[in-house]
């Protein structure tokens, strides 16, 4: 993109151009969320913000290219249509909003102008105001809101497309910058809201396309921990395309005088989630990344490699798809099928072949994805259209994807009840509490009593220093969270699970029931067995797989 084709819209934008435009500001956000990902309040490696807000607006403009649309207003119809579909996770439903409310003023204009774009900026920020049903300051709403009011400062009767959106991203700066000071928890964590650096990235993407710079030179900006980042968005860039997820690299370096930070600034620009801990003499790395030859090279300079390990992602996803098709149902006393006696349908959202198979057998239409991967509208809606019932439960198994899942329902002309399960235990329980003779509201009512008894508690390792409220946690601790909030970290796996179950009234419970990731050994599981079964041993303890990503375990209580 030169410098003369962004010269091509300084007067009025048609949908042709405003394509261009969303093209760049989504190649410029698809270079950053990594970036965006590592804004995450608490150091677990599961950050998604970025990727759900990349892939939703990817979505939105897959949609734009393939109408070929020149009318500037049905295009950005299509676009908010394309978003709405496409959207994952809470983040991406409210940018969904926002591009719904952008097509809004635009409606009927073959052209628009900067004015024009100011004002569907200001529209865009309404829509999601009155979409999220307690709107909290110091996150992208605010960003979005801030951003419009510089949009519409900065239109004057001379004024150009450019000198809109430096208005819009000025003012989005700012605000973003002033998140940490309006939510504690940001401040406490170090970094800026992930939603509204993601938002800005889109407004900057736009203003490079009317600069006339290209997206595929990002400029450094700072990372989380303050380190320049332009180099890891860069090298993102430039796999962009080859795997959707990569793949998953383990090893250990055994050598002298090895420099954890060195090396983790040195595998930084090869992919992301990137884990480096270790001493002098031996480092232990994981790394999602497209080329685990290049890292494999590198780590081979420094010395000896150990238990190497490398597992195509791209791969487990398409198996872990396939693995989700209905299971033979159990059945209801009466020789049919339960997933068709019932008199509603059960739509469940999984990450983890073994918790998919678990709730398909328990008669739920399983939808792929979760954490890192959250489904989009489209995929629940499809879902919840393909149950032959009138009526369908939803199940969203986890909080960041209710959204989405209120999103779809709100797009079929079924009955749909979405049951705020925040996790895949809940999910379980819920669909436990099932009953043939029941009427769907009794059904409902149960299944979201049954979902708010279980008590969920999750091990993983810390992929950042931070403190919270009070909790020191160092890069590679193991993090033991309750109910999705951080706890305790440690280093043993048996005392962190105690410690997290400990926070629990654990003897007013029957059962604790242990889900191994995907990347836990036999050994590991057998020693949290036995050392769960020796401190509670009035507590039926069983073992289930749930095959998760990046938690190695999580433990239900009920």
């Amino acid at each position: 993109m030169t410098a003369s084709d962004a010269a091509r819209v300084p007067k009025r934008c048609n949908g042709k151009q405003l394509h261009a435009v969303v093209s760049t500001a989504a190649g410029w956000l698809q270079a950053y969320a990594p970036e965006v990902d590592a804004l995450n309040v608490y150091p677990v490696p599961d950050g998604d913000t970025g990727s759900n807000m990349s892939q939703t607006l990817r979505a939105a403009v897959e949609e734009g290219a393939a109408c070929g649309e020149t009318d500037a207003g049905r295009y950005a119809a299509i676009l908010a249509h394309g978003a709405l579909m496409g959207a994952r996770g809470n983040s991406g439903v409210i940018l969904s909003q926002l591009l719904r409310g952008f097509a809004r003023p635009l409606a009927s204009r073959p052209t628009f102008s900067p004015a024009d774009l100011a004002e569907a900026l200001q529209e865009a920020s309404a829509t999601a105001y009155r979409g999220v049903a307690k709107p909290v300051e110091g996150t992208v709403l605010t960003v979005a809101r801030m951003a419009a009011e510089g949009a519409m400062r900065a239109v004057t009767e001379r004024a150009e497309f450019r000198h809109v959106l430096d208005g819009a991203v000025d003012a989005a700066r700012v605000a973003l910058a002033e998140t940490q000071n309006q939510l504690p928890v940001l401040r406490q964590a170090g970094v800026v809201d992930a939603g509204g650096r993601g938002y800005l990235l889109i407004l900057e993407g736009a203003l490079r396309y009317l600069q006339g710079k290209s997206v595929l030179a990002p400029e450094p900006v700072p990372s989380p921990n303050g380190a320049r980042a332009g180099a890891t968005a860069h090298a993102r860039l430039e796999h962009a395309g080859t795997s959707a997820y990569g793949y998953c690299t383990e090893f250990l370096i055994a050598g002298r005088d090895l420099e954890e930070e060195s090396v983790r600034a040195q595998l930084a620009p090869l992919g992301d989630s990137l884990l480096v801990v270790g001493d002098g003499e031996i480092l232990r790395v994981h790394i999602h990344t497209d080329d685990p030859g290049r890292a494999l090279s590198f780590a081979g300079g420094l010395g000896r490699l150990r238990k190497v390990k490398i597992d195509d992602m791209q791969a487990q996803h398409e198996e872990f798809a396939a693995e989700v098709e209905p299971l033979p149902r159990p059945q209801d006393g009466r020789g049919g099928n339960r997933l068709e006696s019932l008199p509603i349908g059960v739509v469940a959202a999984a990450t983890g072949p073994g918790f998919a198979r678990l709730l398909s057998s328990l008669g739920a239409r399983v939808v792929p994805g979760g954490q890192t991967m959250n489904p989009s509208t489209e995929q629940f809606l499809a879902a919840i259209e393909a149950c032959p019932q009138s009526t369908v439960i939803v199940l969203p198994n986890n909080k960041n994807v209710i959204s989405t899942a209120q999103q779809a329902a709100g797009l079929t002309e079924k009955i749909v009840h979405v049951i705020g399960t925040a996790t895949t235990p809940q999910g379980i329980a819920a669909l436990l509490t099932m009953r043939l003779n029941d009427s769907p509201a009794t059904m409902v009512e149960a299944m979201g009593e049954a979902a708010r008894q279980v008590r969920t508690a999750e091990l993983t390792s810390a992929v950042r220093e931070v403190e919270i409220d009070g909790l020191r946690v160092h890069r590679g601790d193991l993090l033991g969270l309750l109910d999705g909030t951080v706890v305790v970290a440690g280093h043993d796996t048996g005392l962190v699970a105690c410690e997290v179950l400990d926070l629990m009234p654990v003897e007013e419970y029957e059962m604790i029931t242990v889900y191994p990731g995907a990347e836990v050994g036999v050994e590991a599981v057998e020693g949290l067995m036995a050392v769960l079964g020796e401190r509670y041993p009035r507590i039926t303890i069983e073992q289930v797989e749930g095959g998760q990503p990046h938690y190695q375990f999580i433990l239900s209580v009920e």
